[in-house]
């Protein structure tokens, strides 16, 4: 019992004192019961018992860091890019969509927008399906060998380049695109009294007078050709038979005014073969 209560007097058996068993714990920290301190620990303790010492805040990124004014002057800036953003976006959008009442209404706005920069030659939902099927034709006023003038018939170029492309496994650039691009060329420099729009009005007219006398070049007809008018034959596509759609079966005509044949009308082709001679 003596024994017992001498131990416990001490504090519990002899491997419970660190001086009994010889190992070296180092200092020990303030409020702990055991245990190394280091460096790390240390230094926290200091920050710790440090209590009027400022504390540096830490540096802020972006936005939050400018001041009140800056901020104000940055959302400014965002909101406006967003809004120009916006804006081009839906310009953007009713120039190349198809046409709607919307488009219609602000066309002078979204033409004055997107064009000359922001020009597109694309529409939305392409291919669009045509509904209408044009022919360019044309006639000429020629002097025969014996001194006469003749007026020839129409001639429909546009049906000689589909029988050319008909069949053809590959039609020529030419054929298939150079009179139907010339036409819409022209038509779109020129209001519904062939009166031209702009500078290039006149280029078209000359660009569809050299597209025609060319291809008489390649004709027999008949004399000197001296003047030359183009018409378009337009007619409608028949609506499928699910469609209540209503055409009319009569072709429209847009007839230009005669035309007087110039050297500067007259392609290398032309000349070379002597359609006004």
């Amino acid at each position: 019992m003596d024994s017992y209560d001498e131990k416990a007097g001490t504090g519990g058996t002899q491997d419970a004192d660190p001086a009994r068993s010889g190992g070296n714990l180092g200092p020990l920290r303030p409020g702990s019961d055991c245990g190394p301190t280091s460096s790390a620990d240390a230094d926290a303790d200091a920050d710790a018992a440090d209590v009027g010492t400022p504390v540096r805040p830490r540096g802020r990124a972006g936005m939050a860091g400018l001041s009140f004014r800056s901020q104000i002057v940055a959302a400014l800036a965002l909101a406006l890019v967003g809004v120009t953003a916006l804006v081009h976006l839906g310009m953007v959008f009713l120039h190349v969509s198809p046409s709607n009442t919307v488009s219609k209404e602000h066309a002078a706005a979204v033409d004055a927008w997107i064009n000359p920069e922001f020009e597109q030659n694309w529409k939305l939902f392409a291919p669009n399906p045509l509904q209408q099927n044009v022919a360019v034709q044309a006639r000429a006023q020629i002097r025969t060998g014996s001194g006469q003038w003749r007026v020839t018939e129409w001639i429909d170029f546009t049906a000689r380049d589909a029988e050319e492309i008909r069949g053809s496994l590959l039609p020529s650039h030419t054929a298939q695109n150079q009179l139907r691009r010339g036409w819409d060329f022209y038509t779109g420099w020129h209001n519904d009294k062939n009166e031209s729009l702009g500078m290039r009005g006149d280029l078209s007219e000359r660009y569809v007078r050299r597209i025609v006398l060319e291809r008489m070049s390649a004709l027999d007809m008949g004399g000197a050709v001296h003047r030359v008018q183009v018409r378009s034959r337009t007619t409608w596509v028949k609506p499928p038979p699910w469609s209540k759609e209503k055409v009319t079966a009569a072709p429209a005509y847009r007839v230009l005014p005669w035309w007087t044949v110039t050297p500067a009308d007259l392609t290398k082709v032309a000349a070379e073969a002597g359609v006004t001679k």
